[in-house]
């Protein structure tokens, strides 16, 4: 996945970490970069939750380590795309958003069942996550 740089450039998408504060390692946040102009910028369906993890720490963190891709859709998606050595096409992402989709859909189904609200309330959080690429788009 790639976008255009203000530079003229194209921008790659990366898995990266974000160092907060000098003590919290946020692993696998998406970030566009252009290797030209050395820019770099969060996906921007993932920073609503990046910002929100940042603010749950405060302004004097503990030393910590978090895997951003066990907090956001977006971000776990990216993960198992990488898992694949392959370059993804738009395409392929495509599928994968799909099948995610349908795999939550049918978790929510199952906690509707039965009757469990905070495991109904995550997979909508979820889903969410995912639609916000549809909304920027």
């Amino acid at each position: 996945m790639q976008k255009r740089c203000h530079c003229g450039d194209i921008m790659k998408m990366k898995l990266r970490t974000v160092i907060y504060s000098g003590k919290v390692e946020i692993d696998n946040v998406p970030i566009y970069s252009c290797s030209s102009c050395n820019t770099s910028e969060v996906f921007p369906e993932v920073k609503p939750d990046l910002t929100g993890l940042i603010a749950q720490l405060g302004a004097e963190p503990d030393r910590q380590t978090f895997l951003f891709n066990e907090c956001n859709e977006w971000a776990d998606l990216l993960v198992e795309v990488k898992s694949t050595k392959q370059q993804p096409d738009q395409q392929a992402v495509q599928r994968l958003i799909e099948d995610r989709v349908n795999k939550l859909l049918d978790l929510y189904l199952l906690a509707q069942s039965l009757q469990d609200d905070d495991w109904m309330a995550d997979i909508h959080k979820r889903l969410g996550q995912l639609s916000l690429r549809f909304s920027h788009t």
